[in-house]
């Protein structure tokens, strides 16, 4: 079914079930100067497992799972762009290659939107006596 929605082509295609390879999710979320995308139908398949990585780590953070890694992506910023952001990443970080592409992808979302922790009020701050 899925050979269906896109048909890429044998080389681009994962060997195991289920998994993208950074690699892989690198080849799907490339586009050309234009901004046309390489593998047709790539960047449908690319947004949606950025999406996926997201929906995971907010629904994580809502059973109070705090993830070692977080990040915190405006509601406003558009899918072709969080799609950018994972490319550079990718691009620029080779070694992520023939792992699972969820961690690397992340990592791109933390490097571009850390949650930003509150600095302490100055009402809040302890003062110690030496």
């Amino acid at each position: 079914m899925l050979a269906l929605l896109f048909p890429f082509s044998a080389d681009a295609q994962q060997n195991s079930a289920g998994m993208f390879s950074g690699s892989y999710l690198h080849e799907l979320c490339r586009s050309d100067a234009k901004g046309k995308e390489m593998v047709k139908g790539g960047h449908t398949a690319c947004q949606a497992y950025i999406a996926g990585v997201i929906d995971y780590h907010k629904l994580m953070k809502s059973l109070g799972t705090a993830p070692v890694i977080d990040f915190c992506v405006p509601n406003t910023i558009p899918m072709r762009h969080l799609q950018n952001i994972v490319w550079v990443y990718l691009a620029k970080n080779p070694q992520n290659g023939e792992f699972l592409a969820a961690p690397a992808v992340t990592l791109a979302l933390y490097e571009y939107f850390p949650c930003r922790v509150a600095a302490p009020s100055s009402k809040s701050k302890k003062k110690y006596k030496r």
